[in-house]
């Protein structure tokens, strides 16, 4: 990866990108920094629990959040509203009309995920005015002609900030390198690195006190993170490769086709999105609870602490969630049907396999197996660190989504750089 990195930057082409890149995300975490006005957020400290929906977005937008800055929303209203948009491409005909025009299609389609964003992001902006609003002390005017100014500031700036983050990762993905919405949640996520690094420093100090057992525990944390960084390599890496084999075909004087070649299906089609469904899922109970106060040993006392991030029926009901998502994103990206009806029209098929229904069956039973496999390794490495945080108590924000994030646009960044070497290394075939 530093090899790539240091023969990157001896092309000039990609030094610039390279240069941008770094230049918009120190744009972007200038913009976590600005602070919002008629905000204490002092008083949000208590609010941003890791198993709350607030802990969640403060973990995503590198605590820009829990300091109620410009950029408190970050990219998130916009990774909503392509996660509706693409799920509406295939239920609304229309949409998954412009999906298939190519180019235009797909403009069209970035057009209303914009303008989907913006009434998302006002949204989540009037919703997180409301969550201070109902926090004592938060908010310097909540009442009146003052509290309707406060409202309308609070959410035109968060509206704004969300805009912003947008406008900057799409700047990175047209002139810099990779998928500028990734590299700013990388950003956010690697800025939170100082402080996790604290943490252990100071459950070393605690050792020293006299509580020996960090002595161990803090060692174990640390290769299970190895271990699951290795793990999250592995099979980001990892694919299946369905032989495919084209019929020779002759068109006036000339033969096409006959080639073998392969669709390769990867392991972890869905990324970390199946993670984030069952976080943002789990995570209700506990921001409800924030709101309302059960009596001690009630039910609902009971039924919020067994939804706690460190209980058995958390970690049961997180795993199953993970499976279930990732299975129903695959479901909606994946169409065995299509892919079979394209390799008929194309004069392919499967060696062994019948055209048409067998074909898709194979496929769908191929997809099925691998969609499990990847679905238990999200499951592992999103519940792993919890189980372990769990046994040893430590609290360390550092989990298997954020690992996955990191590692998973490190990659994506180190692929990038290497094909557009390899591009500017081409001699062609004219020489």
């Amino acid at each position: 990866m530093f090899e790539t990195l240091k023969n990157a930057w001896k092309i000039v082409d990609l030094r610039k990108k390279i240069l941008f890149t770094l230049f918009i995300l120190v744009i972007y975490r200038l913009g976590c920094a600005i602070p919002v006005p008629f905000i204490d957020p002092s008083v949000l400290q208590n609010m941003m629990g890791e198993d709350t929906v607030f802990g969640f977005l403060n973990a995503v937008s590198g605590g820009a959040f829990e300091d109620a800055t410009v950029l408190a929303l970050g990219v998130i209203p916009y990774i909503n509203a392509q996660i509706i948009i693409q799920l509406l491409t295939i239920a609304i005909p229309a949409l998954e009309r412009l999906a298939k025009e190519g180019e235009d299609g797909r403009k069209k389609l970035n057009a209303i995920t914009r303008y989907s964003t913006i009434g998302l992001a006002i949204l989540q902006g009037f919703g997180y005015y409301l969550v201070l609003k109902n926090q004592k002390g938060a908010l310097l005017y909540s009442t009146g002609v003052s509290g309707v100014l406060t409202a309308v500031t609070l959410v035109v700036i968060f509206t704004a900030g969300a805009m912003l983050a947008m406008w900057l990762g799409d700047q990175i993905t047209d002139k810099g390198i990779g998928n500028g919405i990734s590299f700013l949640i990388f950003a956010n996520i690697t800025a939170r690195l100082p402080t996790e690094v604290s943490k252990f420093i100071k459950y070393l100090q605690f050792a020293q006190e006299g509580q020996t057992q960090y002595f161990f525990y803090v060692p174990l944390m640390i290769v299970v993170m190895v271990a699951t960084i290795v793990m999250i390599i592995f099979m980001n890496n990892a694919e299946r490769r369905i032989s495919v084999q084209y019929a020779k075909r002759v068109v006036g004087r000339k033969m096409y086709g006959g080639q073998n070649t392969h669709i390769p299906i990867k392991v972890n089609m869905s990324g970390v999105l199946p993670i984030i469904f069952a976080s943002s899922f789990l995570a209700l109970p506990a921001t409800i609870r924030m709101f309302v106060s059960p009596a001690p040993g009630s039910f609902w006392d009971q039924f919020f602490n067994a939804f706690s991030t460190r209980s058995l029926v958390y970690g049961i009901f997180y795993f199953l969630l993970i499976i279930a998502f990732n299975y129903f994103y695959v479901a909606v990206q994946y169409n065995p049907i299509e892919i079979a009806n394209n390799l008929r029209k194309n004069n392919g098929g499967i060696p062994g396999i019948r055209p048409g229904k067998p074909t898709s069956d194979f496929i769908g039973r191929v997809v099925s197996r691998i969609t499990f496999i990847g679905a238990l390794f999200l499951g592992v490495v999103a519940t792993l660190p919890i189980a372990i945080g769990g046994i040893t108590n430590m609290s360390v924000s550092l989990t298997g989504t954020s690992l996955i994030i990191v590692v998973g646009v490190a990659l994506e960044t180190v692929k990038t750089l290497e094909s557009q070497m390899m591009m500017r290394h081409y001699k062609g075939f004219l020489e």
